[in-house]
């Protein structure tokens, strides 16, 4: 794609007008990530603060081993989501912020944070951000990655084996009893909320270039 250069937005630049907030939603696999990650390196980096709800994520090191693997991730209770809009509103003033460190590996938090620069853009991506009207109120753009199950599972199971060492048995249970269920009573039906739904994800180049071409001129318009 083929767009402005956005070289006359810098972060050293008194650009103080609320931040333009844009929510990535779609179930487990579905590719938001992609589409997150397609938008941030097209618009720039330099003007997109990216948080991920999944590195908001309780912390579960004061419980055993097992304990942790039969916990319900897929709820929204399992997001410390009070966090995230606080650290959203202190991304509106213009403040930076230290977001989370998940492990998946072991399902705690990390010691370490993540510092996030406050930019003109925000991006939230996650499966739940459409389920929180608090969240979703915020957003001005909501996005939903619609994807077939079987493609999005597929997926899953590939991640989960190859980057978070999980094995086939331990996937599929989790996905039967709480991915599944969760993905029914929550995400699917927050898509009702999304300004844009894209088929595909990041593989549908009309869709994001129609996302990315709305950016960029919200971006000139400031």
């Amino acid at each position: 794609m083929s767009h402005p250069s956005l070289s006359h937005f810098s972060a050293a630049e008194p650009y103080r007008k609320r931040p333009f907030i844009i929510g990535v939603c779609g179930g487990t696999g579905s590719g938001k990530t992609t589409v997150s990650r397609s938008i941030q390196a097209t618009v720039g980096p330099e003007v997109i603060a990216y948080l991920e709800h999944d590195s908001y994520y309780n912390d579960h090191s004061h419980l055993s081993p097992e304990e942790r693997a039969r916990a319900n991730y897929d709820h929204p209770d399992s997001l410390d989501t009070t966090l995230l809009i606080r650290h959203l509103h202190a991304l509106c003033r213009w403040e930076a912020i230290d977001m989370p460190i998940y492990d998946f590996a072991t399902h705690s938090r990390s010691i370490k944070t993540h510092r996030i620069d406050a930019a003109p853009v925000i991006l939230v991506e996650g499966i739940l951000i459409l389920s929180e009207k608090s969240l979703r109120d915020m957003m001005d753009m909501r996005i939903f990655v619609d994807t077939d199950p079987d493609i999005r599972f597929i997926r899953r199971l590939h991640r989960d084996v190859e980057e978070r060492g999980r094995t086939l048995q331990s996937i599929i249970n989790q996905y039967m009893n709480t991915v599944r269920p969760m993905h029914l009573e929550f995400v699917e039906p927050s898509k009702r909320y999304a300004d844009i739904i894209i088929p595909e994800g990041g593989n549908n180049r009309v869709a994001m270039e129609m996302i990315v071409s709305r950016i960029l001129a919200i971006l000139a318009q400031e």
